[in-house]
């Protein structure tokens, strides 16, 4: 007899998010905060490009309208249409404080359930009109932009009307969750269970399930469930071709998955618009701390040593001496490594210690939260410190976006022997492209998000000055530089931003022939029309 509780119907409520720029409006940098970041990089805009009023765009015409029955799930708004025009990658704000809004959809549409979502795809098929799934629009690579060309019409489909936790089984710790759910609004709903499915990335406030999903997204923990992959039971698809829906099981031999069919598949193979997730009991054991080394090659020795000792550390941040130094961790030309340990069933003060001591064995200091003599950890002020500015850094991405200086970040995973030769090549080879592009200096950082027995996870910051006009072009240089660097060192494209428009070239390079064809068949099979997300993965056919 299994403990299933059935959740009453309601959607959460959706916050207001910036049309242009990241995350809430009400945190956008001031004007004055944005000259003040930029006196910070020689060579920047001396002034703030503004920020465009909705009433002031000029957005192409609509050229599709929904039938009848489909019109009151439809909306051609211009605050709604400019909304959804692109994510949130530095050549996106570029391009909506330019007031570009030529990649504008015509319609936006709200599904409430899963049967708008089969009527919509049904009039689109027949319509050829591009559909985009559209979660909360957080992507940085391209993924929710239209840039096809030869479709009829393009419609943003919009899942955040559909929010809900369905179900929970409390027996098995699963729940079935509605694609559309934003990260606050599923924990919100869980919390009341004692249950959570813990995965936060940063965009967790502003990024939905089906995201996540969608593009592979990785999450709060840095060791062993890293992606939101292994917190994934069963998934329900709606493609053109009909609905896709899997057998919840723990685990299963029975042939190549269906969930891993649709797992990272962004959107171009069917809408995801229910999933059964794998949940956990609430922690309520925390301890942090942080430690100090003087020399990056010794840090990046102990966080070997740390992955591959099964003690799975929730958080194991590394910062190099410049992301330290960025992040206001530590100063003084030292690498961070920031570590936390959780549990909801016991104490956690004896793993922490453990894991202090490697990294301690490799010549790190520990300057916070270090376990106390027989008791608890102390409180890490530099793990907060470096949370803030996680959190903030997007949000002084367009502040800097608006003086005209270049922000790139990329992510990427190798195996350990290959990091020393990839991180040297990146700070060597990327920066020359950002000094060919910019004419300028680059500030080049890295810092590990996640961490695995086999390799890290380093994700790159590449700032410099631009040149007011040439923003995206300069941008668009120091991309095409990092996926070469990537490729040439046999890193992967993509860690977990996903694939979209900005990285395909890259992906074509890593993506093997075969399993491309594969790709290109399942496409054919599950939308006929191709009419899913154009452009995503692969080229859409003809």
């Amino acid at each position: 007899m299994t403990d299933r509780t059935s959740l009453p119907h309601g959607a959460d409520a959706v916050p207001a998010r910036s049309w242009w720029g990241w995350g809430d409006p009400g945190q956008a940098l001031p004007d004055a905060e944005c000259a003040e970041l930029a006196a910070l990089v020689p060579g920047a805009a001396g002034t703030a490009l503004p920020v465009p009023s909705i009433a002031s765009l000029e957005l192409p015409p609509v050229r599709v309208s929904a039938p009848r029955t489909l019109a009151h799930l439809v909306s051609g708004a211009p605050a709604v249409r400019a909304g959804h025009t692109y994510g949130k990658a530095f050549r996106d704000v570029v391009r909506a404080l330019r007031g570009d809004l030529a990649a504008a959809p015509d319609l936006v549409a709200f599904p409430l359930e899963e049967r708008d979502v089969v009527d919509l795809l049904d009039w689109a098929s027949g319509a050829d009109v591009a559909v985009i799934p559209y979660g909360a629009g957080s992507s940085v690579v391209g993924g929710v932009e239209y840039r096809a060309g030869s479709h009829s019409g393009v419609l943003s489909m919009d899942l955040s009307g559909m929010g809900r936790v369905l179900e929970i089984d409390r027996v098995s710790r699963s729940a079935r969750i509605q694609a559309g759910a934003l990260g606050p609004g599923l924990e919100a709903q869980l919390r009341p269970h004692g249950l959570t499915l813990r995965h936060f990335p940063q965009s967790f406030a502003f990024s939905t399930l089906g995201g996540w999903l969608a593009t592979r997204a990785g999450g709060h923990y840095a060791t062993l469930h890293t992606h939101i992959d292994d917190l994934t039971a069963a998934l329900r698809v709606v493609t053109p071709a009909g609905v896709s829906e899997s057998l919840r099981l723990p685990g299963s031999g029975a042939g190549p998955s269906p969930d891993r069919l649709f797992l990272g598949s962004e959107g171009t193979l069917g809408i995801i618009t229910e999933a059964w997730m794998r949940l956990q009991d609430r922690p309520v054991h925390k301890a942090s701390a942080s430690v100090v080394f003087d020399r990056f090659p010794a840090a990046v020795d102990a966080v070997r040593a740390i992955a591959q000792s099964g003690l799975h550390p929730a958080n194991c941040r590394l910062l190099d001496p410049g992301e330290a130094a960025l992040s206001g961790v530590a100063g003084g030309g030292g690498s961070v490594l920031v570590l936390g340990v959780e549990s909801a069933h016991h104490p956690v003060d004896g793993r922490l210690a453990e894991l202090v001591a490697l990294a301690r064995d490799h010549g790190g200091s520990p300057t916070s939260g270090t376990p106390a003599a027989g008791g608890s950890a102390v409180g890490d002020s530099a793990a907060e410190a470096w949370r803030s500015a996680f959190l903030r850094m997007p949000y002084i991405r367009d502040g800097l976006a608006r003086m005209s200086v270049i922000s790139e970040t990329f992510e990427t995973a190798c195996t350990w022997d290959r990091f020393p030769e990839l991180y040297e090549a990146v700070h060597r080879d990327v920066g020359a492209a950002v000094r060919a592009a910019t004419g300028a200096e680059p500030i080049v950082n890295c810092r590990f998000t996640h961490v695995y027995p086999d390799g890290p996870a380093p994700y790159f910051t590449v700032v410099a000055p631009g040149r007011r006009g040439s923003e995206v072009a300069m941008w668009d240089a120091v991309k095409a530089a990092a996926m070469r660097t990537l490729g040439e060192h046999r890193a992967t494209v993509t860690h977990h931003h996903a694939v979209g428009r900005d990285h395909r070239p890259g992906y074509d390079r890593q993506r093997p022939e075969p399993f491309a064809l594969a790709l290109r068949a399942a496409k054919q099979a599950l939308d006929p029309a191709g009419i899913l997300n154009p452009g995503v993965l692969f080229d859409p056919a003809g």
